[in-house]
């Protein structure tokens, strides 16, 4: 089983942004990444987070299980069909997961973690920032 902790930042909300993924395969180890994302809303950079962690998934991974980690409880909630979507724009990131999904072939699911379960992802996302920004 795959773990995967994401999390997605904006300082100002929306202001400079920037996403952090922790990936733990059981056999390959740990991959690690944060990408600046520029000026957005911590939404958008939580959607953001788990759309390029699947990518790099579905590049390396396609037949295993997976667990996504994300402290965004509305995100999640969202992505687990609990919460309706009305933002036009995280429609559209919603839709960017789903079609990355349907190319996935094992399972997966969401799970809302505290934030101080989830500092290795918000550690990358800070690092960055920080030195996008300083």
């Amino acid at each position: 089983m795959i773990t995967v902790h994401t999390d997605g930042g904006a300082r100002g909300n929306p202001g400079p942004a920037a996403i952090g993924v922790v990936i733990n395969h059981p056999t390959e180890g740990k991959t690690t990444f944060g990408t600046y994302l520029g000026y957005t809303t911590n939404n958008i950079a939580e959607y953001t987070a788990v759309i390029e962690a699947l990518r790099h998934l579905i590049s390396h991974y396609k037949n295993d299980d997976v667990i996504f980690f994300l402290d965004s409880e509305l995100v999640q909630k969202q992505l687990s069909g609990a919460y309706r979507i009305k933002d036009p724009k995280l429609k559209l990131l919603a839709r960017r997961v789903f079609a990355l999904l349907d190319q996935w072939t094992g399972s997966y699911s969401f799970v809302h973690i505290p934030r101080e379960k989830n500092t290795e992802a918000d550690e990358i996302v800070n690092t960055v920032l920080d030195r996008e920004i300083a």
